[in-house]
């Protein structure tokens, strides 16, 4: 199978948590946050961090990383060939002033919603006055919303042909004649790093940058898909009713997807589909819009492109 999206949709369960708190209201009173319908959710963007932290992590433990890396996100590089998040998160640098200063996300995340609406709570927090010489050490009180206990859904998804791949246009008189198609690391480094990033979205433990409290975010249920198109509608499977859960299924068969279930609660575990799902990573192919050209430095692709 040639595969062209990966999409992930898990549900995780949260408890007690402030994963994604808001800007602070009414003083010290920190708010977390709320759609209009009274759920949590996490944003988008809290989304994206916790899965490079993870991808970070399990890098740096690989054996064969080959001088690559996670930049930070306040400091990310164009050098694809290197830095992972600037291969599968993408950049802006203006300081280009040309379209190879851009690079859309092939990782891309959904904010992360419980499934019911959220119980939240408040937290009082004090700090005791110190008895010294000292006046200025003044009692501190201040006030934490929290969420009681929540399903979390939330999807992540990759857009296997962008991976490790630049693309730029040829234009004559302002009108687009072709594009190109430029690959940066071989086959087994893009395999290795689509696998990097489907093995972190098991591993998402990093929100605890928010509050200081270690909320997890590791799936309870899990499906995953590997597909033969673009698509992200089987995020919908967990909300879905018996008959469009059906249908989705029914879909990805038709046009040849694979797809793999894991339920804690249940017989097949989580750990059970990532297992069986980095096999079947293992055994098939990414699609690769370059026709298996041969990798080239950023440099060189700045340089031709100039």
């Amino acid at each position: 199978m040639e595969i062209k999206g990966i999409l992930v949709t898990l549900i995780a369960p949260m408890n007690d948590h402030i994963a994604n708190g808001g800007e602070k209201i009414l003083g010290n009173a920190s708010s977390i946050k709320q759609r209009p319908d009274g759920r949590v959710y996490i944003s988008g963007q809290k989304q994206r961090h916790a899965l490079f932290s993870a991808m970070a992590r399990l890098n740096f433990e690989d054996g064969n990383r080959n001088g690559t890396y996670v930049s930070n996100g306040d400091g990310i590089t164009t050098i694809i060939e290197k830095d992972l998040r600037a291969d599968l998160g993408g950049y802006l640098d203006t300081n280009k002033e040309s379209y190879s200063g851009r690079r859309t996300a092939p990782l891309t995340a959904t904010p992360a919603v419980a499934l019911a609406q959220s119980e939240v709570g408040r937290d009082l927090l004090i700090r005791l006055k110190v008895l010294t010489n000292d006046d200025s050490k003044k009692q501190a009180l201040a006030t934490r919303e929290y969420s009681q206990g929540d399903e979390m859904l939330m999807s992540f998804f990759i857009d296997v042909g962008a991976v490790s791949i630049r693309k730029d246009f040829t234009y004559e008189k302002e009108m687009h004649l072709q594009t190109h198609y430029h690959k940066h690391v071989d086959e087994p480094e893009r395999k290795r790093r689509v696998r990097l990033a489907l093995e972190a979205t098991n591993s998402l433990t990093d929100y605890a940058n928010n509050a200081r409290n270690a909320t997890s975010g590791e799936p309870q249920k899990v499906l995953i898909v590997f597909d033969t198109k673009l698509s992200r509608k089987a995020a919908r499977y967990f909300t879905a009713n018996e008959a469009e859960r059906k249908n989705i299924l029914r879909e990805l068969d038709k046009r040849g997807a694979k797809y793999f279930f894991g339920d804690d609660t249940a017989s097949d575990s989580v750990m059970d589909a990532y297992d069986k799902a980095f096999a079947f990573l293992k055994e098939n192919d990414l699609f690769d819009p370059t026709d298996g050209a041969q990798p080239i430095t950023t440099g060189e692709y700045e340089t031709t492109t100039s």
